[in-house]
């Protein structure tokens, strides 16, 4: 018979190691709806990422070659803004991960120092080496 979660047995789990093991089990945080037919997943996980709505361009380059640039995305964590000079100058921006893997993707534009750049403010790069399309995309 297996251990009821309410027994005092010492062997048994504690309610602490309950609570911290639950902690690791990841969900997709947001799931796109079916109407959004093209969208974009994690390649290492397959937690969606994006909606081809949200695509604002596919003319950047990432550390690991091409990236996309979107207005909005979902399943993403944010690490903290540090200043790089990027091929276009000298910005704010902050790594951003998947939040079901844990897998760097591409990062966020959290500040542009020059006028021209200013339209990247608060939208997010990611690496075309670490997403796929999903759902109803013609060959």
């Amino acid at each position: 018979m297996g251990h009821s979660l309410g027994s005092s047995s010492s062997d048994g789990p504690s309610s602490s190691s309950i609570k911290d093991s639950c902690r690791m089990v990841k969900t997709f945080q947001a799931y796109l709806p079916e109407c959004c037919h093209r969208t974009y997943s994690c390649v290492h996980c397959r937690a969606h990422l994006a909606n081809h709505d949200e695509l604002i361009s596919k003319s950047f380059q990432g550390s690991q070659g091409r990236a996309y640039l979107f207005n909005s995305v979902v399943n993403v964590g944010c690490g903290p803004a540090e200043e790089r000079v990027l091929l276009t100058g000298l910005h704010a921006v902050a790594d951003i991960y998947c939040e079901s893997c844990k897998t760097t993707l591409g990062w966020k534009y959290e500040h542009a120092f020059e006028s021209s750049q200013k339209y990247k403010e608060g939208k997010f790069i990611i690496e075309l080496a670490h997403m796929i399309k999903d759902n109803g995309w013609e060959s």
